[in-house]
């Protein structure tokens, strides 16, 4: 659900507290403040839609084909065995298998 802001107006015409409610936009907007019972005015801003780091972005952009168009290399791990196998990369100097065993005893 979108978050609204209102202010509130004070009985001399300054503004007051802003304050940020969460209602459905079938809602009408707000008139009084919830808690002191003064007017209230609803506060016109632009939306805040960040779709850039989504989960289905980044799934995304973590695709094999993704990550071979940007030069990476990537491995996925076999339950069973325990080592990593190449997936996707051209690069000849990555190996195609990555022993677990041996990495642990070379760190």
């Amino acid at each position: 659900m979108p978050i609204y802001v209102y202010r509130e107006i004070l009985e001399d015409g300054s503004h007051g507290e802003v304050f940020e409610v969460e209602q459905s936009m079938k809602d009408d907007a707000l008139t009084v403040h919830p808690v002191s019972g003064n007017p209230i005015k609803r506060i016109i801003q632009a939306p805040n839609i960040n779709a850039k780091h989504t989960p289905g972005k980044t799934k995304s952009m973590l695709e094999n084909k993704n990550v071979e168009r940007m030069g990476f290399t990537k491995y996925e791990k076999d339950r069973t065995t325990g080592n990593y196998y190449k997936t996707v990369g051209k690069d000849s100097r990555a190996p195609d298998v990555l022993n677990t065993g041996n990495l642990k005893r070379e760190l």
